[in-house]
């Protein structure tokens, strides 16, 4: 069977993965993006905002998304075509972080999967709700 064969997949299919957001990750994922942003570095700043100590980046998250899609489902032979998100609660240092991909719809005359793509905190809060577009080569 050929391994990027738009029929070996099935709505429902799911798919996940679990990090730990720590300190290291957050300064690694300012580095490499370049987004300084002191709500992610600054204890002081942070203290000033609604959620009076740093946060991760929104994108960290959406990263751990990524990776689902391209290791694990669909997983390799998949090109990442779109992705919408909704932030709808702080990630903090510290959390852990479920992020599942759920196939929902299969378009098989575009080679093209749709997937619904959470993210959510150890106590089971939502904290990203989106879908993503991928197609399979």
């Amino acid at each position: 069977m050929d391994n990027n064969n738009i029929n070996r997949f099935k709505v429902g299919q799911k798919a996940g993965s679990v990090n730990t957001v720590t300190e290291a990750v957050v300064k690694s994922f300012a580095e490499l993006t370049g987004d300084n942003n002191p709500i992610h570095l600054n204890d002081d700043y942070a203290k000033t905002t609604i959620f009076e100590e740093r946060i991760a980046h929104g994108m960290l998250s959406a990263g751990y998304i990524s990776a689902v899609l391209g290791n694990q489902l669909p997983g390799p032979g998949n090109v990442y075509l779109s992705q919408s998100l909704k932030f709808l609660a702080p990630v903090r240092f510290g959390d852990t972080i479920t992020t599942t991909v759920e196939i929902i719809k299969i378009i098989q005359e575009k080679n093209r999967i749709v997937l619904r793509t959470t993210c959510t905190n150890q106590s089971g809060i939502l904290v990203i709700d989106g879908e993503a577009l991928t197609k399979i080569l």
